[in-house]
């Protein structure tokens, strides 16, 4: 598994190409823009995304059929809502026998997919794995110490996965649990959002470290009802990504949340922003999920309200607050 193929040269892309090509594996970066593939082949570097890190030693390209030609392995790392097409557009061209590393976090719009899901419906011959878990792209494309999640069905692909992206700074862990560490990698989104708004409105620490905890409870739920395992949720791919997404300015989804809790509009945040804030379209997709299988979900709700429903903050802070108490971790008043 020395050739690589990774699909998206955003920021995330960009890292784990950056990674792989210092640790001695061959890359081939396939960039959706003409001119990201351009700008790497010309000086090394992404233009647009993360320009600050030198790119040797890899190839660039915008065609599909070239970047995964002879590759051992797949990383689809675009945008959650765009991975369907991106499928459809790789099937004709994807490489006998390589798996698919998923490197998206969301949940698909008006399908209420996972990304595992996704993949096995466009690429039915294609092995599944996800890759989840607390990471900074810019962070790990410098090389500083990151641990991630690595989840597959089959462990003995796992397993080689773990070689193939695994160095001593970029410390993949093994699981099988393929559902509990997608689920974690969407619904901590949702969650930044809302901590996010919690700093921009200057409710404190409290209300930020209680929204946490409330949501991992959440997104415990959701997982389990889904059929993942709640254990899942207290590891790298749940509870550390939700700490760091939920906790740094770093985070798009942490940010765009504090922008709203400043008073900002959602529509103008967007508009300043190249790279896809996934918790905004994710948060109607956890909604509508968590209807289907009959979860509550207030915080979650809470962000879908303000986000997509017109809900004002003053008026979706109340309303968590209105809430009646109850027990926890599963004790009934």
């Amino acid at each position: 598994m020395n050739n690589i193929a990774i699909i998206g040269a955003g920021a995330w892309g960009t890292a784990l190409a950056a990674t792989l090509s210092r640790a001695g594996r061959a890359v081939t970066l396939w960039a959706y823009e003409p001119e990201v593939a351009a700008g790497i082949a010309a000086t090394g570097r992404n233009p647009l995304f993360l320009p600050e890190i030198a790119l040797p030693g890899m190839t660039a390209t915008n065609d599909l059929a070239a970047a995964c030609a002879d590759a051992a392995a797949v990383l689809l790392v675009v945008p959650a809502q765009l991975l369907r097409g991106v499928c459809r557009q790789l099937r004709p061209v994807w490489p006998a026998g390589a798996p698919a590393v998923i490197c998206a976090k969301g949940i698909e719009t008006g399908s209420l997919a996972v990304m595992s899901e996704v993949v096995a419906e466009e690429l039915p011959d294609a092995a599944a794995a996800v890759l989840s878990g607390p990471t900074f792209a810019v962070e790990v494309a410098r090389g500083l110490p990151t641990a991630i999640t690595l989840a597959a069905a089959d462990t003995r692909l796992g397993g080689r996965l773990v070689e193939m992206v695994g160095t001593p700074s970029f410390r993949p862990y093994l699981t099988d649990d393929v559902i509990g560490a997608e689920m974690g990698g969407a619904v901590k989104n949702v969650l930044a959002i809302a901590c996010g708004v919690v700093e921009g409105r200057g409710l404190g620490d409290n209300a930020r470290a209680a929204l946490i905890t409330r949501g991992l409870a959440e997104l415990t739920r959701l997982t389990v009802a889904k059929g993942g395992r709640a254990v899942t949720c207290m590891g790298l791919s749940g509870l550390g990504d939700l700490m760091l997404t939920a906790s740094s300015g770093q985070s798009r989804n942490y940010s765009l949340g504090y922008a709203l809790g400043q008073g900002q509009a959602l529509a103008d945040i967007l508009a300043a922003r190249r790279s896809v804030t996934e918790g905004v379209a994710t948060a109607a997709s956890v909604i509508g999920l968590a209807a289907r299988l009959g979860i509550e979900m207030p915080i979650s709700a809470a962000v879908e309200g303000l986000l997509h429903r017109g809900v004002g903050i003053g008026d979706t802070i109340d309303g968590l607050l209105a809430r009646p108490f109850t027990g926890e971790l599963g004790f009934a008043n």
